[in-house]
């Protein structure tokens, strides 16, 4: 475990050096999905930056998130060309119908009652379409502590490199409040398993998990 004094240190550098934890899986959030297809429904949007990459894929996106003010921005920020739409709803009530292709929701079902959404994922889904989550957990494990504890230094270096050494305001993305998560790894794997029977979640560095399936 880290010392205090620390981890203090490193917060601080951290806030000085800032990177996107979510952006950091886009790409790898990409490579579960096919080259193509139809429609894809992207669950708290925030400032659209993985709408934007799906667009590349999908003939359509959907991208729906309970602020206001970042899905302003969002729309500020993306080319009218590109064929992606934002509505701004609570994702327990007002969850678009679909089929989709692809559903992704990173960093926001931990906000959410967890597996009534990954139900209502499930439900809209078309067949052969693809789930994905990025998500937070509560670390409770001795396995959990040490993955914590070898991300935060991690952080630092990756800020730092992703920085080029330039102290940084925060990006747009990251902006949003964000709550601490309130499930343990065990318990979104149980969970999860329920509502998505053969799903495959997996813990990640920097504080995330990931969870992808696919209906047959």
């Amino acid at each position: 475990m880290l010392s205090p004094r620390l981890l203090k240190a490193l917060e601080r550098f951290n806030a000085t050096y800032p990177w996107d934890h979510n952006a950091h899986y886009h790409r790898w959030i990409l490579q579960q999905l096919p080259r193509r297809f139809d429609r894809a429904l992207d669950v708290g949007s925030g400032s659209g930056g993985l709408a934007r990459l799906l667009a590349g894929r999908a003939a359509t996106v959907e991208g729906i998130d309970a602020d206001p003010v970042i899905t302003a921005r969002a729309r500020e920020l993306t080319p009218e060309a590109l064929p992606v739409t934002y509505t701004v709803a609570d994702a327990v009530t007002g969850l678009p119908e679909g089929p989709y292709d692809a559903i992704s929701c990173v960093a926001t079902i931990h906000h959410l009652p967890f597996a009534q959404m990954l139900t209502g994922f499930r439900r809209r889904l078309a067949p052969g379409g693809t789930v994905v989550v990025v998500g937070l957990y509560r670390a409770q494990t001795p396995g959990d502590h040490v993955l914590a504890a070898l991300a935060s230094p991690t952080n630092a270096v990756v800020g730092w490199l992703r920085n080029r050494g330039r102290p940084t305001p925060r990006p747009v993305s990251m902006t949003a409040r964000t709550r601490p998560a309130d499930m343990t790894f065990g318990e979104i794997v149980r969970e999860a398993g329920v509502a998505l029977p053969g799903v495959r979640v997996r813990r990640r560095l920097f504080w995330r998990y990931t969870l992808v399936w696919r209906r047959r």
